[in-house]
């Protein structure tokens, strides 16, 4: 399949007024603007810009280019009018003399709204070598941002937009956090459509530009539409494909037969989206940094290597893989390759073999295709959004048959836990609340504790210990330990609550324990966001004991709130929770809550027991476990901070090819 892409003429830059530009694509789609080919517009490969050099930067031998400051008013428009030009592009060049860049400042041509739109370390900076040390980031400096880049995250889900779990809190607050440090940053994300009378995308306006993918055996067309918002560029791929009732991968009947089309679609699209789209005047262009998430995204950097780089394109792009939960990995029957359209010679990059206990039959050889496996072996960094987690999934036990192939990349696998929204998620502001309270004052505690109380119908006791639960009812967040724990745990004086939804069997369990514990237990049978924070605020214990978990976000919003998370020790849990320790910082006591470890009934009961022994009977020891966990610093800032670093090092090396 010929690869796609667009050409895209701005002729001017009004200076007063917003820019309204309308990128028109011509018809012929391919990469002849890249090897020498012109359109109408003058100079392809880069929008007709009028711009000064400012002398910083190397001079371009691009003609559209004026020599000194004194022609910046003297550009004429299309109708052959002069225009004043009140923008200033400062070109930068790579060293064959290719503009690579410019530090523009202008309107955003699709929204109106005045941004930077690009942002250009100093020439020192860009030059200068970055050492790669060892793996463990976590400690990395909150120093100010020394290289920009132009940053792609590609995922299936975006919170507010989309959202199933902590893919789209991460793939919705990450990239903010990275504009706001100075790079440009674009999210490309299906369009889901729910229903008629569904406003998710409002505001996400038609970008005026469609493309045509060969794949599954056709052409398939794809339009863009954008939102630029909080500094970012919102790019929704719109196909009929997303326009269904349920949720991103599914619906009550369970997941959608032809999910492997609708996300490769949305992989050769988030390709082209930087060469066909003009956001905030000119395109992303080659030199990008493609974040990918799980396996839905996971496509991109195989095409890559084996549609785009064969051409001289992409060259000195660079692709980092995100896996949020190894679990999914996107695995489908050896004969859907052909669907995908890649050429017989990259069938070895996703070509899987199940092993022989896992084949449904005695003539079944096992063959399949893994998207998951395919990305970690073209990706030229590998992330996990936990430090335990990228350790755990090169173990057997840990791996999903992939721990091998992980292993063998180890020394470019990293870890980083994840961020919460600070700003959604702070007890002195929270409107979802009864009273607010802070680390300073925790008075308001107690009183967001006696309100949820009355809200459940539970008897009001601000003395008896609440323990909480949130999260989906299935067996990965080791619900059956709590239906094995609770009748035992129940005869001690406390009371539980959870609220969550899932599998149907854990659903009844629920009921029926709220029908035999009036008095002690409550259960909430689906998710609700207001009540998810006022349980948070209100119970003195929040527990969480996942067979795994990648991250885990509520031991950190619990955190937060000044309740004690009483988690399993395994991957984003170990790393963020450290167990109380009373004898630690001289008598006075370290530690945020307590891990246990391993997952059993009784060792699960073990540390709920020594929470409620020490809650009930070691006052100011369990204030100061509150303090400490209040007071840490969860947010998308800092591990942004970390984020840079590995993109620092995904450069220095040349890409997969």
């Amino acid at each position: 399949m010929k690869a796609l892409s667009a050409r895209y003429w701005v002729q001017s830059f009004p200076n007063r007024e917003p820019a309204k530009i309308k990128g028109k694509p011509i018809s012929q789609l391919g990469f002849a603007h890249f090897s020498g080919g012109r359109s109408r517009g003058g100079n392809v490969g880069f929008p007709q810009l009028v711009a000064v050099a400012s002398g910083k930067g190397s001079s371009s031998p691009t003609s559209s280019m004026p020599d000194n400051d004194t022609e910046i008013g003297k550009k004429q428009n299309m109708h052959g009018e002069e225009e004043n030009k009140g923008f200033v592009l400062d070109p930068e060049t790579d060293d064959s003399g290719s503009v690579v860049g410019f530090n523009l400042t202008s309107s955003h041509p699709l929204t109106g709204d005045a941004s930077e739109v690009a942002t250009e370390a100093p020439a020192e900076v860009i030059s200068g070598k970055v050492e790669e040390t060892d793996g463990d980031i976590e400690g990395a400096d909150e120093a100010p941002t020394k290289v920009t880049h132009s940053i792609v995250f590609v995922t299936s889900e975006a919170a507010p937009y989309s959202k199933t779990g902590g893919l789209g809190d991460v793939c919705g607050s990450l990239p903010i956090a990275l504009a706001a440090r100075g790079h440009r940053v674009m999210v490309v994300s299906p369009r889901y459509l729910h229903s008629p009378e569904d406003d998710t995308f409002a505001a996400a306006l038609d970008a005026d530009c469609r493309i045509k993918i060969a794949c599954f055996g056709g052409e398939q067309e794809v339009a863009f539409f954008h939102e630029y918002r909080d500094l970012v560029d919102w790019v929704f791929v719109d196909h009929p494909s997303y326009h269904r009732p349920g949720n991103p991968y599914g619906d009550v009947n369970g997941a959608f037969g032809d999910n492997q089309f609708r996300f490769a679609l949305l992989c050769y699209a988030a390709c082209e989206a930087p060469l066909v789209l003009p956001l905030g005047g000119f395109n992303y262009g080659q030199k990008c940094l493609f974040m990918v998430n799980d396996w839905h995204a996971g496509l991109v950097p195989v095409l890559l290597a084996a549609k785009y780089r064969p051409y001289g394109v992409y060259k000195d792009a660079r692709c980092i893989l995100v896996i949020h939960n190894l679990a999914h990995q996107g695995v489908e029957p050896a004969a859907t390759y052909g669907n995908l359209g890649l050429s017989p010679d990259w069938y070895g990059a996703l070509g899987w073999v199940f092993p022989e206990w896992a084949r449904t039959h005695a003539l079944d050889t096992g063959e399949a295709i893994n998207v998951l496996k395919g990305a970690i072996v073209t990706s030229d960094r590998i992330l996990t959004v936990s430090k335990g987690y990228a350790w755990e999934i090169t173990t057997v036990e840990g791996g999903y048959g992939l721990n091998e192939l992980l292993s063998s990349r180890r020394i470019v696998l990293n870890g980083i836990t994840n961020g919460i929204d600070v700003n959604e998620w702070n007890p002195s502001s929270d409107k979802h609340l009864e009273a607010h309270y802070s680390a300073d004052d925790l008075s308001g505690k107690v009183q967001n504790k006696i309100a949820l109380q009355k809200e459940l119908g539970l008897p009001v006791r601000p003395e008896c210990p609440l323990i909480g639960f949130i999260g989906r009812l299935d067996y990965q967040k080791g619900v059956d330990l709590i239906c094995w724990g609770i009748p035992e745990l129940l005869n001690d004086d406390v009371q539980f609550v959870m609220l969550g939804s899932g599998d149907k069997m854990y659903e009844g369990w629920m009921r029926e324990a709220e029908a035999a514990h009036k008095d002690k237990f409550r259960g909430w049978v689906g998710f609700n966001v207001p009540i998810s924070h006022r349980i948070t605020a209100g119970c003195d214990i929040l527990l969480m004991p996942s067979r795994f978990e990648p991250c885990g976000l509520n031991q950190l919003y619990a955190m937060r709130y000044g309740t004690i998370p009483v988690v399993h020790g395994t991957g984003g849990l170990r790393d963020t929770v450290q167990t109380f320790d009373p004898y630690a910082d001289d008598g006075k006591g370290d530690g945020t809550g307590w891990t246990f470890s391993p997952l059993s009934v009784d060792s699960m009961l073990w540390a709920l027991r020594t929470a409620i022994s020490t809650y009930r009977d070691h006052k100011e020891s369990w204030e100061g476990m509150m303090k400490r966990g209040m007071e840490k610093d969860y947010s998308w800032d800092n591990a942004a901070v970390q984020y840079e670093q590995v993109f620092e090092w995904a450069f220095i090396d040349p890409p997969y090819c």
